[in-house]
């Protein structure tokens, strides 16, 4: 009869163990690499509406503060043009499989995430929605600028500038993101209700300014009377100013939104009459603090205003306003 003190049985019994406990380290191992069900790295996923525009990038300067202040890791991802609404599902994806602890999205088409948004849901990760929101009830909060009233201040700054009376055309980013809704319609709205001797004779959609400037061309073409022209976002307006600027006239007032560096520029220069500004640093900021509030099942409120400023050349080097400029 055989015991476990018997050489044998001692060597398999070694041999057992060792394997048993490879087993698991591979299994721990595994479960790390692969996600698991809880995150190890606490990792804040940030998914941008793209990376292009100098916008997005003062948006990642802002959350990396925020992140080094917190002690949080965080990931900032895009799509190469604010177009890529797959492009933007694919990161979406890639980033909940990842299972962070958080995610942030600014959405290019809020139907597009939906069905990832409610993955994210299902799996306990907080969503915070930033920039153009996201048009769910799924995101714990949103960080953003009112882009509805800022656009009505855009409507207002233009009528005034043009006499309140004159034919203008807008350029919109586009019509799926709420960003691209509400600085449309937050323009539009407040032209109809508040000025009646201007008339909106078209509306195009092109965020990306070689497109914008084919649209505003278009545009003046059709309508040689404008009076006035609006850019929903950055690339839009520095589109409609290089189709003004290359149609040579002088008397059409062009107002923008955001304010990167060809948009700063043209306001020097006299080519664009003003624009309003986000505060994309601060949304950047307010958007990681919101998610570690989150994570740690702190409440918060269903919108975080980041605030909005008009700007122009008397005002353009004001200390609070050109801090809040991106360059």
């Amino acid at each position: 009869m055989f015991t476990l003190s018997s050489t044998p049985l001692r060597r398999l019994a070694r041999a057992a163990t060792v394997t048993v406990a490879a087993v698991a380290t591979a299994t721990a191992l595994t479960a790390c690499s692969s996600g698991g069900s809880t995150s190890s790295s606490g990792e804040i996923a940030i998914i941008s509406k793209g990376y292009q525009h100098q916008f997005w990038k003062a948006v990642n300067k802002g959350a990396d503060e925020s992140a080094k202040e917190l002690g949080r890791t965080i990931t900032f991802e895009g799509p190469d043009s604010e177009t890529q609404v797959e492009k933007q599902v694919q990161l979406l994806q890639t980033a909940l499989d990842r299972n962070p602890a958080a995610i942030a999205i600014a959405a290019l088409d809020s139907s597009a995430v939906a069905p990832i948004l409610q993955q994210a849901k299902d799996k306990g990760i907080p969503v915070i929605a930033f920039d153009s929101g996201v048009d769910s009830d799924i995101p714990v909060t949103t960080a953003s600028t009112n882009n509805f009233a800022a656009a009505g201040e855009a409507a207002k700054r233009m009528v005034d500038l043009i006499g309140g009376k004159g034919e203008i055309g807008v350029v919109a980013h586009d019509q799926t993101s709420k960003t691209g809704v509400d600085r449309r319609d937050g323009f539009t709205d407040w032209i109809k209700k508040n000025a009646p001797g201007v008339k909106i004779v078209d509306v195009q959609y092109g965020g990306d300014p070689a497109k914008a400037a084919d649209l505003t061309s278009t545009m003046l073409e059709a309508y040689p009377n404008l009076a006035g022209l609006y850019g929903t976002n950055e690339g839009a307006a520095t589109g409609v100013v290089n189709a003004v600027q290359r149609s040579g006239k002088q008397n059409i007032k062009v107002i923008g939104f955001d304010s990167g560096a060809a948009q700063i520029d043209a306001i020097k220069s006299g080519l664009m009459a003003g624009a309003i500004t986000q505060n994309p640093v601060g949304i950047g900021r307010e958007t990681v603090a919101a998610a570690v509030k989150a994570i740690n099942g702190e409440s918060l409120p269903k919108n975080i205003d980041t605030g909005y400023y008009w700007y122009d050349k008397t005002n353009i080097d004001d200390p609070k306003i050109s801090g809040s400029l991106y360059r």
